[in-house]
């Protein structure tokens, strides 16, 4: 049977609370489901790129077994926000019309803090293991993007991985590249099971898996005046830069096993 993955799609009826710690200014929304969201807006600075970013890390971490809120696809209404006050906020939803991508509000998580909570070698190498398949500069001990919720590490906020794609025609170059950047991951001095988790995700990940992944992106966030690809040459491009770079993970966990030799 094929490998499917299903994500439910919202709209969004009530904005609560913009949540100003992030750049992009994504906020806390219910949606007519009745639950609360965390929306990332596609029409903030980083535009649709972010959300691709956010949709690809967030569903390879759940495949892989990592905990992350449930991903769900958000319809904001042309009628929506136009009573809103901030002139900064109300321009923000007018250009994010249409689909944006939002996680479940998880109420009353904290920010993960390694000064106060030990994650296990294991738990910390498939985190590490993650961010440097999809090059994720935004784990850093200024900006962990990881929420302690029922006792539980989850991950959120994926939108600064995938960083090549902001230079489209260089996207392909060398996706076999190591990630230096790993050497600022808040957890690479717990992550001792590299070449372990290496091993599993080969058994779990797959090319199969990829392309369902990659085959959510909507073709409208894929979009873009400056490019004469179609939506789903793009998607390839996504599906060949992931394959080849997990084809060849042994370069990034042999930068990041060196990066973590030296700061222990």
């Amino acid at each position: 049977m094929p490998f499917t993955i299903d994500i439910r799609t919202v709209n969004v009826m009530r904005y609560v609370v913009p949540l100003r710690e992030g750049g992009s200014l994504p906020a806390i929304a219910e949606a007519d489901d009745g639950f609360m969201y965390v929306i990332k807006f596609k029409g903030a600075g980083q535009g649709t790129k972010a959300l691709i970013a956010e949709l690809i890390g967030g569903l390879l971490a759940n495949v892989l077994g990592l905990k992350i809120p449930e991903l769900v696809f958000a319809i904001l209404d042309t009628a929506f926000g136009r009573t809103e006050p901030d002139e900064e906020i109300q321009d923000l939803l007018k250009a994010s019309t249409g689909l944006n991508l939002a996680l479940h509000y998880l109420s009353g998580a904290v920010p993960f803090d390694a000064a106060v909570t030990i994650i296990d070698e294991e738990l910390a190498s498939k985190v590490v293991w993650l961010d440097c398949f999809i090059c994720n500069v935004d784990r850093t001990v200024r900006n962990t993007n990881m929420l302690m919720w029922n006792k539980e590490l989850w991950l959120i906020d994926h939108g600064a991985s995938l960083y090549f794609h902001h230079s489209w025609q260089s996207f392909l170059n060398n996706p076999q590249r190591p990630f230096e950047q790993v050497k600022d991951h808040v957890l690479l001095r717990y992550a001792a099971r590299l070449d372990d988790v290496n091993k599993l995700y080969h058994t779990i990940l797959n090319d199969e898996i990829i392309d369902a992944i990659v085959a959510l992106i909507p073709a409208e966030w894929l979009m873009e005046n400056d490019s004469t690809q179609t939506p789903e040459e793009k998607r390839r491009v996504y599906a060949q830069f992931l394959k080849t770079r997990f084809a060849a993970s042994e370069i990034f966990i042999q930068q990041a096993k060196h990066a973590r030799e030296a700061i222990i």
